[in-house]
């Protein structure tokens, strides 16, 4: 009895990207990633969260958008209909690493791993609408979304490089600020949520409940957090300098500086602004090109030179199973 093959095999066995197509399937992904956050935002700050008051239907009795739901509902509707193209991306990626030649595991693990991500993220998704829009879950639908802009990264990254183990490029020290920075950022992403959650922008018109906290004190200590993460990002790239780091990594730093210094502008205008749906929008945009930069720079900071890239399947490739 021959073996059986799985239609991830059977494309391998016919098709080899690349290195090229598969560092675009990647950011392609990634991209996806950015969209569906910013989308998410714009489904909350048109107060279409309940547009399709069901999941996974849009209504009781219809699985797409009815007219009666209008404007609102056509929003979460196309909001929902996005995660299908942010799947068709992230297979393309999951496809295009399992083609390589020879077969790269570590990227089909961190492909696979995004599915799962967008997978749980969904349920997470209608547990919010089924829960009408219970702040704390939509809290974790946005940190869950950033999880996945976290693999999609460091998937565009690998994509890159070779499978050999990492080589530092820079003293321990430095290795040790990055770690410092991307904790001190993901304390700042968590308290962004609860700003939202406690703010004026509750994802529908209706009364939903809110986090029980002071918004303008929540604010604050998100400044304070952006002002840590900010003062850290110009220590590494002092640091970076002093040690004579590679141009591409100096280059990492000042790009997150350029960052942080648009999301801090659009943070303070849209809070003395009293919060206008556009500047909260960019804002959330903002948000992810900073989480990226930071983990750009992390990642900068050791290399896998590409000319050994590949950890080759064992036996035929044809009959090797996912």
């Amino acid at each position: 009895m021959g073996a059986v093959l799985t239609p991830l095999s059977f494309i391998a066995g016919r098709w080899t990207p690349s290195p090229r197509t598969v560092r675009r399937a990647a950011l392609a992904a990634l991209v996806m990633s950015v969209v569906i956050v910013v989308t998410g935002g714009a489904v909350r700050l048109t107060g279409s969260g309940l547009g399709c008051d069901t999941w996974p239907k849009c209504t009781d009795e219809s699985l797409i958008v009815t007219r009666e739901q209008g404007f609102h509902g056509a929003i979460e509707f196309g909001n929902r209909m996005l995660t299908y193209v942010l799947c068709a991306a992230v297979g393309w990626a999951i496809v295009a690493a399992r083609s390589t030649k020879p077969w790269r595991r570590s990227l089909s693990r961190l492909g696979w791993l995004q599915f799962a991500i967008v997978m749980g993220n969904a349920v997470l998704g209608g547990i919010t609408v089924l829960t009408g829009l219970n702040p704390y879950s939509v809290a974790g639908h946005f940190l869950l979304a950033t999880s996945l802009i976290t693999v999609t990264t460091i998937t565009w990254q690998r994509a890159a490089e070779g499978d050999s183990p990492p080589r530092p490029r820079v003293p321990a020290p430095v290795r040790r600020l990055s770690w410092t920075l991307i904790a001190t950022t993901l304390v700042l992403i968590a308290a962004g949520t609860v700003v939202t959650g406690s703010g004026p922008h509750a994802g529908d018109s209706s009364e939903i409940k809110r986090m029980p906290f002071d918004w303008a004190a929540t604010a604050h200590v998100h400044a304070v957090a952006a002002w840590l993460v900010c003062a850290l990002a110009v220590a590494m790239w002092l640091v970076l300098r002093v040690v004579d780091a590679p141009i591409d990594t100096r280059a990492r730093s000042r790009d997150l500086l350029i960052v942080l210094l648009a999301q801090g502008a659009i943070g303070y205008v849209q809070f003395f602004t009293q919060v206008p749906e556009a500047l909260v929008a960019a804002h959330m945009l903002g948000s992810c090109l900073v989480w990226i930069a930071v983990l750009r720079v992390a990642l900068s900071l050791r290399e896998r030179p590409a000319d050994k890239a590949g950890i080759p399947a064992q036996g035929d490739p044809l009959l090797a199973t996912v």
